[in-house]
């Protein structure tokens, strides 16, 4: 089981339209929100390769399908589940 990106569409942004936050995703990462508060977590796209996170994308695919309104990936769980299974990946 594996998870596909879907096909990127391009769009030119000035400077006034890029949010602060999307600028302060290093290269090599992306932003995704957790939670009822959706909060913010910056993580290692390394992540992607992971079987349980690949889970968390499958059930984000099942309830957001490709759109997400934060602007970054949704996903469908609590922030303390987000926790416990990426602290795993720290050793990677």
């Amino acid at each position: 089981m594996g998870f596909r990106l879907p096909a990127i569409r391009r769009t030119s942004f000035t400077s006034s339209q890029a949010s602060s936050k999307a600028v302060n995703v290093p290269k090599g990462y992306l932003a995704v929100y957790v939670g009822e508060q959706m909060k913010r977590f910056v993580i290692p796209m390394s992540y992607l390769n992971q079987a349980s996170f690949q889970n968390l994308l499958s059930q984000a695919e099942e309830e957001f399908g490709y759109d997400h309104p934060m602007g970054g990936l949704t996903i469908p769980c609590t922030e303390d589940i987000f926790m416990e299974i990426t602290s795993r990946f720290n050793g990677l």
